[in-house]
């Protein structure tokens, strides 16, 4: 996704680090906080580089959607999700070599129809659902699903290009 933007990386290195909201923590500020740890945990790994970091947060209210830790729980998600409206908050963060940071977040509302038992067991048998906040990917199968989008769609895949090309811009990555 970068290469949109006119971002070649050097380098892709996933960094992992626990998901799990904290007591009372906002989507949204989920969101930044994780993408920030994301950042810091892989600039520990490349202090001289340039580290750019994102995390998605799928959010019905203040109940936050992460992963699904099964197929089970995957269902659950969907079900929750069917004929309804949910946000998706995508945050990003640069760490630069010298120290500087610059975090955004992007807020989109996703809407989606209302599923049916074939629907849901489409996109379980996919397994889209796997390592996906909410449990489905807009770019895939899930894609089908959506009656109405208000927002960043690269967003709501997982990096939002225009706050992304913000922080990389004030931090004096693109030229």
């Amino acid at each position: 996704m970068l290469r949109q933007i006119g971002v070649e990386p050097d380098a892709v290195d996933p960094a992992a680090v626990d998901e799990t909201p904290t007591s009372g923590e906002t989507p949204r500020l989920a969101a930044v906080r994780l993408a920030r740890a994301k950042a810091e945990a892989a600039r520990l790994r490349h202090p001289d580089a340039g580290v750019l970091a994102a995390d998605t947060v799928v959010a019905v209210g203040r109940r936050i959607l992460g992963k699904a830790a099964d197929a089970a729980e995957a269902r659950r998600f969907l079900a929750l999700l069917s004929g309804r409206a949910h946000r998706v908050l995508t945050a990003v963060c640069l760490i630069a070599p010298d120290g500087r940071s610059a975090a955004r977040l992007s807020e989109s509302r996703v809407r989606f129809k209302r599923l049916t038992a074939r629907d849901v067991d489409t996109l379980i048998e996919s397994g889209e659902w796997a390592d996906k906040a909410g449990a489905y990917a807009i770019q895939g199968r899930a894609g089908a699903l959506v009656t109405a989008l208000s927002g960043s769609y690269s967003g709501v895949v997982g990096l939002p290009l225009y706050e992304t090309a913000c922080v990389l811009d004030g931090l004096g990555f693109l030229r």
